[in-house]
């Protein structure tokens, strides 16, 4: 079990740990996930997502290599700024969704999800040969377990342990977070920047999950404690995972494991946008092109309940009462007050469909509608 740089200061708050992708982390503080959820829509909290891993590209040949590797084209964009990605089985299915920063002319960082670090390392890596002369790590000395550089002249290395990532979203997140740092608010919504904080140089970017306007912080894990202590001393709320979740569920967004995984290509899942056709490979393109060209068997859509029952993952979803598709994410929305879900249903169903969600034997009337929720 892995645990992130900002534990002590969990437990000091007392709040609720669990099991997350191979990581201790914070499910919820006393506050409850409710007000959490509430004071992200309204005001401004503080995640700490450290779970979330970081490889380091860097060299000549990491452009072409993430071009090579990932769905998205990095050409749409430049050095500053943020791209989101997928990285594809061969059957066209998405191995992992992808934050890539541009931080430099020859440097990525790469942001899998955490139990992936490992896999998209081993994607971006695989054929490389270790080149010693070219990739030292750990104060000079060759380590081939963790910096590999290819023909190509690159180096993918997993810098996760070395620092924390702090979330900080809401309406209020860039004007609470100006008395920690005058440059950190100032990163633009997909842009990131180095941010000098005293002796400290932070990265920050103008990502997010839960919907709100923020930034996220990749801190030197020594100084993780002091930038989540000034954080919250600017009346930034501690917020736990339970609360991203349910953000991230009001705004649609999808979550590798349950709307996104074996099986789940980017088309079913409404992510069509991520898949940059013009580009001449990349790992699973003629199986996504073949599921273009024939059409898509399932697509993903959201549901609002009429009750404030929340509907979970796993549930079958009914259309004049016979099993048609299946929630992947589901949970009560408290900026509706109203259970929502997200759900893989046929291709036909439309906006305004009426469906039912199969609640332990109970049908529960749901309408089909636009996402995001909120």
């Amino acid at each position: 079990m892995h645990s992130s740089p900002l534990a002590d200061r969990h437990r000091a708050l007392g709040a609720k740990l669990v099991d997350f992708g191979g990581w201790e982390m914070p499910l919820s503080y006393p506050l409850g996930t409710l007000a959490e959820h509430r004071e992200c829509r309204t005001g401004a909290v503080v995640f700490d997502v450290s779970h979330l891993g970081t490889l380091r590209v860097t060299g000549p040949g990491a452009y072409d290599r993430l071009q090579q590797a990932f769905t998205n084209d990095l050409a749409r964009i430049g050095p500053g700024r943020t791209q989101y990605t997928h990285l594809l089985d061969g059957d066209g299915s998405v191995l992992d969704d992808i934050i890539v920063w541009w931080t430099g002319r020859h440097s990525f960082e790469v942001m899998p999800n955490a139990s992936n670090t490992d896999r998209v390392r081993d994607a971006l890596t695989s054929g490389g040969e270790p080149n010693n002369d070219e990739a030292l790590t750990n104060g000079g000395e060759p380590n081939n377990d963790e910096a590999l550089t290819n023909a190509a002249g690159f180096q993918a290395v997993d810098v996760t342990g070395s620092r924390a990532v702090l979330a900080v979203q809401g309406p209020e997140a860039r004007n609470r977070l100006a008395a920690v740092s005058t440059g950190a608010p100032q990163v633009a919504r997909n842009c990131v920047a180095p941010v000098e904080w005293g002796d400290t140089v932070l990265t920050v970017a103008g990502t997010g999950y839960t919907g709100e306007d923020g930034v996220e912080i990749a801190v030197p894990s020594d100084a993780a404690g002091r930038l989540w202590d000034e954080a919250t001393a600017a009346g930034i709320v501690p917020a736990g995972l339970g609360a991203r979740d349910t953000l991230r569920l009001e705004a649609g967004l999808p979550l590798h494991g349950h709307e996104l995984g074996p099986g789940i290509t980017p088309l079913q899942a409404g992510l069509g946008w991520v898949v940059r056709w013009d580009k001449p490979s990349f790992p699973g393109r003629d199986a996504l092109a073949a599921e273009r060209e024939r059409g898509v068997h399932r697509r993903l859509r959201g549901l609002q309940l009429q009750g404030r029952r929340p509907p979970r993952a796993g549930q079958a979803v009914l259309r004049d009462g016979k099993p048609v598709g299946e929630v992947t994410s589901g949970n009560f929305s408290p900026q509706l007050g109203a259970g929502i879900a997200l759900a893989f249903v046929p291709p036909d169903v439309e906006i305004g469909d009426e469906l039912s969600v199969d609640m332990r034997g109970t049908p529960a009337p749901a309408r089909v509608v636009k996402l995001p929720f909120v």
